[in-house]
C-alpha cells in the first residue's frame, strides 16, 4: 500500500481527494492536515510514503513545509499541488526537494498514477510545464553567479557521473540513459545514487535543475 498524507487548507479539497483516492486499492490516505505546521507530527505518527502538499496555506505554507520535511533523514516524497503552473513557488518547491507537482485540475486517474510514480522514486513533471519552469528559473536574477556555482558543483563528479547527470538533465529515464551511454541499468542507478550523495541532493529533479543552472544561456554544454 502507498500511504498518503493530504495537506490542504481547504476541507472540501481534502474530502474530494480522499474520496477519489479511496477508489484505488493500492493507496491509503492515512491522515490529513490543514496547515504545514501539522506535517512533522503527522509524518512521525503515520509514516506516509508520499505527502500530497498544497502550496498556498494561511499558516505554514507548503514550500516551507516541504523544505523542512525533505531536510530530514528518511523523509517521505512530496508531491506539491498548485493552481497555476507559472507559480514561482513551484520552482522553489522543486529546489527544496519535492518530487514534482500536479495542477489541481489534473484528472483523477493521473493523480493516482502520479502518486504511484512518486512512491516508486521517480519524479512527476509535465514536459510542457517543465519547460515553462525552466524558463522561469533561467529568468531569475543572478544567473551568472548561479551558473558558476552550479558548474563548480558538477565539477565534483567523475566523468561518467557527469555524463549521467547531463542525461538526467535532459529528462532521460534510467533505461534511456543506459541505452544512450551503453551502460547496464544497475550501473546507471548506482551512478544516480552517487550523484545525489556527492552533491547532497534529494532527487532527480534537483539534478536536472542543477544541470540547467550550469548550462550557459546559449545552450552549449556546461564547461564547454
Amino acid at each position: 500500500m502507498i500511504r498518503v498524507l493530504l495537506v490542504d487548507d481547504d476541507a472540501i479539497v481534502r474530502a474530494g481527494l480522499r474520496l477519489m483516492l479511496g477508489g484505488a486499492d493500492d493507496i491509503d490516505v492515512v491522515a490529513e492536515a490543514a496547515d504545514g505546521a501539522q506535517v512533522p507530527a503527522l509524518v512521525a505518527e503515520h509514516r506516509p510514503d508520499v505527502v500530497l502538499m498544497d502550496i498556498r496555506m494561511p499558516g505554514v505554507d507548503g514550500l516551507t513545509a516541504t523544505q523542512e520535511l525533505r531536510a530530514r533523514q528518511g523523509a517521505p516524497e512530496v508531491l506539491v499541488l498548485t493552481t497555476f503552473h507559472t507559480d514561482a513557488h513551484v520552482a522553489r518547491a522543486l529546489r527544496a526537494g519535492a518530487a514534482g507537482f500536479l495542477l489541481k485540475d489534473t484528472p483523477p486517474r493521473e493523480i493516482v498514477a502520479a502518486l504511484r510514480t512518486v512512491a516508486a522514486g521517480d519524479p512527476v513533471l509535465s514536459p510542457a510545464v517543465t519547460r515553462r519552469l525552466m524558463d522561469q528559473v533561467a529568468g531569475d536574477g543572478g544567473q551568472g553567479s548561479r551558473e558558476a556555482a552550479a558548474r563548480a558543483r558538477l565539477d565534483l563528479l567523475g566523468p561518467r557521473e557527469r555524463d549521467v547527470a547531463m542525461a538526467v538533465g535532459r529528462g532521460l529515464s534510467n533505461a534511456e540513459i543506459a541505452r544512450s551511454l551503453h551502460l547496464a541499468l544497475p550501473t546507471v542507478k548506482t551512478h544516480v545514487s552517487r550523484i545525489l550523495t556527492r552533491l547532497d541532493l534529494n532527487n532527480r529533479v534537483q539534478i536536472a535543475l542543477l544541470v540547467h543552472d550550469a548550462t550557459p544561456q546559449d545552450g552549449s554544454p556546461p564547461g564547454s
